[in-house]
């Protein structure tokens, strides 16, 4: 809002006078910001440096962010000296699969709960939401025996089935699909489209902020489990990238030149896929905390 004289012909704007208390707060509100910023940025930033520093240089003190000398020499050791990209691919393969999986699992899921009315529907979503607060450390064990009698294990098919369905994902479509008019899912049904019509080619198309979300969500757990991959892998053609990146440590020394050249390669496609889907995804979660 602003405040105007008139002297004259003459017609002068004069801004609103901003109180000191909130000024105050706004000048406080950005320098935490800032700092919140720098403690996330700059540990990112030190691993950057290091990929391309010598051993000596690493934990000098204080930090020397520009090293004297390039020491790219890191990077080709990642590359040439263990089978890098066999992991990255094995990697990908396990990341994508899940998340792919986990969005068809999870939107017809939540289309049932949300668009289709059955006995106790609401006490049984319940019930499945409630799930998620089950530790994961108390699930391992049944889930390592159900995987064992199966036959998956040492098997990327044992990572990508057990990630391949998520209440949280779930949660996230249902609030979405309750958010779109029933009028639509009924006008359907009166032109004699199925429900799976109804579901893939009216519904699934306006909930691409939370299909988004969830799939940066899932890509980024895939991609950085470790947990996961140590329990069910065990042959070194099916490692992932975090498993793989063990080889530069050991028991009598780590060489943390390559170890953070190979933690650099690691996080580029996590990077990608977030830029690609950020407009969506700053939309999705936006959207979704106000609607259901």
């Amino acid at each position: 809002m602003s405040t105007w004289t008139n002297t004259g012909k003459t017609t002068i704007f004069l801004p609103k006078r901003v109180p000191t208390g909130a000024l105050i707060r706004k000048m406080v509100l950005y320098a935490v910001v800032i700092v919140v910023s720098l403690s996330m940025i700059v540990p990112f930033l030190w691993m950057l440096s290091a990929s391309v520093k010598s051993e000596a240089e690493i934990f000098g003190f204080p930090i020397q962010w520009i090293p004297s000398e390039f020491f790219w020499s890191n990077y080709k050791k990642v590359w040439t000296e263990l089978p890098f990209f066999t992991y990255y691919l094995n990697t990908i393969k396990i990341a994508v699969l899940t998340t792919l999986l986990q969005i068809v699992t999870c939107s017809t899921a939540a289309y049932a709960f949300a668009k289709v009315k059955f006995p106790e529907r609401d006490k049984l979503f319940f019930l499945y939401v409630a799930t998620m607060m089950v530790p994961y450390q108390v699930m391992m064990i049944p889930q390592f025996m159900l995987m064992k009698t199966l036959g998956l294990m040492d098997s990327h098919w044992a990572l990508i089935l057990l990630g391949a369905f998520s209440p949280f994902g779930v949660f996230l479509f249902r609030q979405f699909f309750m958010s779109i008019p029933e009028e639509l899912s009924e006008a359907a049904r009166i032109d004699g489209l199925s429900e799976f019509g109804i579901y893939s080619r009216i519904i699934l198309p306006l909930i691409r902020p939370a299909i988004a979300s969830l799939t940066i969500f899932t890509f980024m757990h895939a991609w950085n489990d470790f947990l996961g991959p140590l329990i069910y892998l065990n042959s070194d053609r099916l490692f992932t990238l975090q498993l793989g990146m063990q080889h530069f440590q050991s028991e009598h020394a780590t060489e943390y030149g390559p170890l953070m050249a190979a933690a650099v390669c690691a996080i580029v496609p996590t990077i990608i896929i977030y830029f690609m889907a950020q407009d969506h995804f700053v939309e999705g979660i936006s959207a979704g905390a106000v609607k259901g």
